[in-house]
C-alpha cells in the first residue's frame, strides 16, 4: 500500500471529515454551555457520566473508568474532578469495600446544574448537526450519528 493508494486516501479523507464534524460540534456546544452555564463540554460530560452511576453491582466508576468514559487521561480527569469538586459540584469518597479506591459522586448542586445544562447541550448539538448536514462532505456522517441508537 502506498501513500497514494486510493483506499488510503479515502480513509484519510473520511477521518478528516469526521475530525471536522467533531470539532464543529464540540466548539458549538462549548460556546453554548459556557455562555449559559459557565460549564465546559468536558465538565458537562464528566457530570453526565457520573450522574449515571448507581448503587448496584458495578454502579460506581473508578477514576480509570471515568477517564475512559470522558476520553481524557487519568491525570486530566483527576484535575477536572478537582476543579468541579472545588466548585461544589462533585464529592469524592473512599470505596467502602476497598480503602484504596476513591469514587466520585455528583452533588445536589452538580445535579441541578446538569439538569439546567442538559437542554442547552441537546439544543446546541442539534443546531451543530443541522448546520453540518448542509455540507455535502459532512452530511453522511451526520446521518450516521443520527442513526446510532435509533
Amino acid at each position: 500500500m502506498t501513500a497514494t493508494d486510493p483506499a488510503l486516501t479515502a480513509l484519510a479523507s473520511g477521518w478528516a471529515a469526521l475530525y471536522v464534524l467533531h470539532g464543529r460540534i464540540d466548539a458549538h456546544i462549548e460556546r453554548a454551555l459556557q455562555a449559559e452555564h459557565d460549564l465546559s463540554v468536558r465538565e458537562y460530560s464528566l457530570l453526565d457520566v457520573l450522574s449515571r452511576q448507581h448503587d448496584g453491582e458495578g454502579g460506581h466508576l473508578q477514576m480509570k473508568q471515568v477517564a475512559d468514559a470522558v476520553v481524557l487521561s487519568q491525570s486530566a480527569t483527576t484535575r477536572l474532578v478537582t476543579r468541579l469538586e472545588d466548585r461544589g459540584l462533585l464529592a469524592r469518597y473512599l470505596c467502602p469495600t476497598d480503602r484504596r479506591g476513591i469514587y466520585t459522586d455528583v452533588s445536589e448542586a452538580g445535579l441541578t446544574l446538569l439538569a439546567a445544562a442538559r437542554p442547552t447541550n441537546d439544543s446546541a448539538l442539534r443546531e451543530a448537526l443541522d448546520e453540518a448536514a448542509k455540507n455535502p462532505e459532512l452530511a453522511p456522517l451526520v446521518s450516521a450519528v443520527e442513526s446510532v441508537n435509533r
